[in-house]
């Protein structure tokens, strides 16, 4: 049977995908092993979160992806986060009832017109003159297509480890795709190894509620959704506790049935989500470490553990559990494991998140080495948007590091590579004061219509809101007033004689956006998310201005292409370490070029010089794309 666009595997990456190439207009097939685990949470019930994984979010939503509109109506409980730190970290994350959230994913699937669900294990990867042409699976049945999304997760040969105990799996209680490896292999793929892990489930009701801290919940306007979907409802807290000097002991006590003590795990797992056994090994004073109590869903009982990731034997993890407090009767559902997987060399495909390998294969998720649910669905959605512009022989659509954290991720795979399971973080984006999470609809929203995963009437509403964040701009930098000075000068120091911009008050530390509207009735016209982000670009305005120029000068270099072809043997004066550096990578740019790690000084002036026309400066000259 025939499709346009076939993905392999329905986690975040591999519905995020399906949905963009359908929606755009591809008629699309979706395989999976298990139709009811579309969308399925495996670890941690939550979306964002305090790194940048909630800007991810909000700039998938502005492009037109699904999981901000999904979990907007599905989470239990919603918190903004590192707000004293400034607007560049500011955080949001949303706890998810995780049944209801893949239920609602399920269903914008299934609705899909152009979505075909498959029930199935996809065991080869077809090829002709090193393009792809299909899929065969385990059954014997063939599809075919012009493009394939491998969205795999961690079933790319996984193997579920706990203790010494190692066994074939994808996720516990499902099969792994242990052939899939071999053909990728067989390919000219070159794999390797990564893990992860999940902590224990426990029973609410084996739980003293008396000896935990329940976390304070908080209202908010702000969703992850520029549509502002969230349902109201009453929220679901979550508990907080610390393990003790006697859960450590245990711990350390059977390090050696720890499978990173016994060599049971060999992949590298993420450095920001270390186990408990790592934590004691990497932090030996430390005894106190947070453990938070999350509810999965509001239809189960099963609460998960944060912060207690193991993949000890089950009979020391009940030890270790009981001996925390609050948790001394505790009861497992399910116990922790790791799981380990096979992924791409980040190297072997390119800012398309097309392979180099075979033409009209692209790749998602976890497969091109990055963890979390997060950093899956925004590849999903680039790589569902570039199939099917593959297919229509336009352009690729690849976000740029200075304009998002997309950029900053898929560019960081592909130049730097990964030598661990790749996690966003602000601290990896130069321009952060420019990627903050209150303006990614503004920076985004015309390539989120231009691209075309919106309807008319929601690009009709997307454009009005960017008009209300200029309105609001030129409300508040116009309007002149003459303030109460009784009123005024409790709160800020203010001359009775003279009248004020809004603009300027604004800018006074003291003065919040409650007070303003409090006081300027013209204010609360605009819904709050259009007036945090003109407050910030406000208080910003100097050190933004500082990186646009900077931005300008990266962007100038992005503008000097280099061939896909580009022979770099005949490009005399490079340094052997820096050819081989080059052909590695093969950057698609001398912007590119020059964030490869080490790549000498002197090989950056030979490209330089050979790719400029004016062999100059190519940030004083005008540049030519090759």
């Amino acid at each position: 049977m025939n499709y346009e666009v076939i993905v392999v595997g329905a986690g975040h990456a591999g519905c995020e995908a399906a949905l963009a190439a359908a929606k755009l207009g591809a008629k699309t097939l979706l395989l999976t092993i298990s139709p009811d685990t579309i969308g399925a949470m495996s670890c941690n019930p939550a979306i964002g979160g305090p790194a940048a994984k909630s800007h991810l979010i909000k700039e998938l939503d502005a492009l037109g992806g699904t999981m901000g509109r999904v979990i907007d109506q599905t989470y239990l409980n919603i918190r903004h986060l590192n707000e004293s730190r400034g607007p560049a970290v500011a955080a949001l994350r949303a706890q998810a009832d995780k049944k209801k959230y893949q239920t609602e994913m399920t269903l914008r699937v299934e609705k899909e017109p152009n979505i075909h669900l498959k029930q199935g294990l996809v065991k080869e990867i077809t090829v002709s003159n090193q393009r792809v042409t299909g899929v065969i699976l385990q059954s014997g049945r063939i599809y075919s297509a012009q493009v394939v999304i491998l969205a795999t997760g961690t079933f790319l040969g996984g193997v579920i480890v706990m203790g010494t105990t190692r066994y074939q799996g994808g996720r516990q209680g499902e099969p792994a795709a242990t052939e899939l490896s071999l053909n990728l292999v067989k390919l000219g793929f070159k794999l390797r190894r990564f893990q992860t892990a999940t902590p224990p489930r426990i029973h609410r009701r084996s739980v003293n509620f008396a000896k935990l801290t329940p976390q304070a919940l908080q209202e908010t306007e702000w969703g992850f959704s520029w549509e502002g979907l969230q349902r109201k409802r009453v929220q679901q807290p979550c508990w907080h506790t610390t393990t003790t000097p006697e859960t450590i002991n245990i711990i350390r006590d059977n390090l050696e049935q720890s499978p990173i003590q016994s060599g049971s795990i060999t992949g590298n797992g993420p450095h920001f989500c270390p186990s408990i056994d790592r934590k004691v090994l990497r932090f030996p004073e430390k005894t106190d470490h947070s453990i938070f109590l999350e509810p999965e869903s509001e239809t189960t009982e099963e609460l998960y553990l944060l912060g207690l990731t193991t993949a000890m034997p089950e009979l020391i993890q009940e030890k270790i559990i009981t001996s925390i407090p609050g948790l001394e009767s505790a009861e497992i559902i399910r116990p922790g494991y790791a799981v380990e997987y096979d992924c791409l060399d980040s190297f072997q495909f390119g800012p398309s998140l097309e392979s180099k390998v075979v033409e009209n294969l692209f790749s998602a998720g976890q497969i091109n080495g990055t963890s979390g649910y997060e950093e899956a669905a925004v590849q999903g959605l680039i790589a569902g948007i570039n199939a099917f512009r593959k297919i229509k022989g336009m352009a690729p659509y690849i976000p740029d590091r200075s304009n998002s954290y997309i950029g900053v991720l898929i560019d960081d795979l592909v130049t730097k590579g990964t030598e661990e399971p790749y996690r966003m973080m602000t601290s990896l984006a130069e321009f952060r004061l420019f990627l903050r999470l209150d303006n990614a609809v503004f920076r985004l929203g015309r390539d989120g219509c231009n691209l075309g995963l919106f309807n008319d009437q929601q690009c009709a509403k997307l454009l009005d809101l960017l008009k209300q964040g200029e309105s609001f701009k030129a409300l508040i930098m116009e309007t002149k007033v003459k303030p109460d000075f009784s009123y005024w000068n409790k709160i800020t120091d203010i001359s009775p004689k003279r009248g004020y911009r809004i603009s300027e008050l604004a800018l006074r530390p003291q003065i919040t956006d409650q007070i303003l509207i409090s006081q300027f009735a013209d204010l609360q016209k605009f819904p709050k998310p259009v007036r945090e982000y003109v407050w910030n670009e406000l208080k910003l305005a100097g050190y933004l201005q500082r990186q646009a120029t900077q931005r300008t000068e990266h962007q100038r270099l992005e503008a000097i292409k280099i061939p896909a072809d580009f022979n770099y043997q005949n490009l005399s004066g490079l340094s052997e370490t820096g050819r081989q550096k080059l052909e590695k990578v093969r950057p698609v740019s001398l912007g590119q070029a020059f964030r490869i790690p080490r790549l000498e000084p002197g090989d950056q002036t030979v490209l330089l010089l050979y790719l400029n026309p004016s062999k100059g400066d190519p940030l004083k000259t005008d540049e030519r794309a090759i």
